[in-house]
């Protein structure tokens, strides 16, 4: 249990982070807890803690570049959304960063602009990374579909395959620490589950022995800012752990 410096410091910490998020003024309401209720056990593979193994058989690519890997990925038409997009969403930031931010697909603004998050939610994403103390160019941000769904709708299966593979070749190119998945699209799609982002959220899990953890996409936050408290303790985990020094962390 951590004492009242400990604790007040936390506080500190979020109120902190609430303001850069853009909240202005907070409420506290006393809300009845449900009684828990029973579920079926998720998929093993889908929440196998650290330390645990890889998460599937086949390892990541190794030796490639991300220049290589947006060489081969060309003028995409790979899949069925290509001819409405305007641009291919690659993904940008520093190619060696300790944090990899994954998301779902690119919006209008990402299609217009050909760059991640750069919309309202990519500004919101911003503002989170700078409340853990680092700088958007430190970190490295993409998505699952490289192409934008029309009306921003969900990703397909089949669009997800055909980009998956980009994607695990982009994550061995960066070789990073943590990965934290925005959103239940890039959550199920990495760790082939159909587990919802509420129970996959919150915790490390591991991904090809990358730290992995899930938290809710930015829009989502933008509807539901009530939920920004969760993705500060989400992204508190991921701060501490880069925190610390590489010889105390354990894998």
């Amino acid at each position: 249990m951590k004492d009242a410096s400990g604790l007040a410091r936390d506080i500190l910490h979020y109120l902190e982070f609430c303001r850069e998020l853009g909240v202005r003024g907070m409420r506290v309401r006393r809300e009845r807890r449900p009684a828990p209720q029973p579920s079926a056990p998720p998929p093993a593979a889908a929440l196998r803690p650290p330390g645990s193994g890889t998460l599937f058989d086949e390892p990541l690519p190794e030796g490639e570049t991300l220049e290589a890997v947006r060489a081969d990925l060309g003028d995409c038409r790979r899949c069925k959304l290509w001819p409405e997009r305007k641009n291919i969403v690659f993904g940008s930031g520093n190619p060696h960063a300790e944090l990899m931010f994954v998301g779902e697909a690119p919006g209008a603004d990402e299609d217009e602009q050909g760059l991640p998050f750069v919309g309202r939610a990519g500004q919101l994403l911003t503002r989170i990374i700078e409340a853990m103390g680092m700088r958007r160019e430190d970190v490295y941000i993409c998505n699952i579909l490289k192409c934008r769904p029309p009306g921003n709708r969900n990703p397909e299966s089949d669009e997800i395959a055909a980009c998956e593979p980009f994607l695990l070749r982009q994550i061995a190119a960066v070789k990073p620490r943590v990965i934290c998945a925005l959103g239940t699209y890039g959550a199920q799609a990495l760790l082939r589950t159909r587990e919802p982002i509420s129970r996959l959220r919150g915790r490390f899990l591991d991904y090809h022995g990358i730290r992995f953890m899930a938290t809710y996409h930015p829009a989502y936050l933008l509807r539901n800012p009530n939920e920004k408290r969760k993705v500060w303790e989400d992204v508190q985990k991921i701060r501490d752990f880069l925190k610390t020094p590489a010889r105390d962390r354990q894998h």
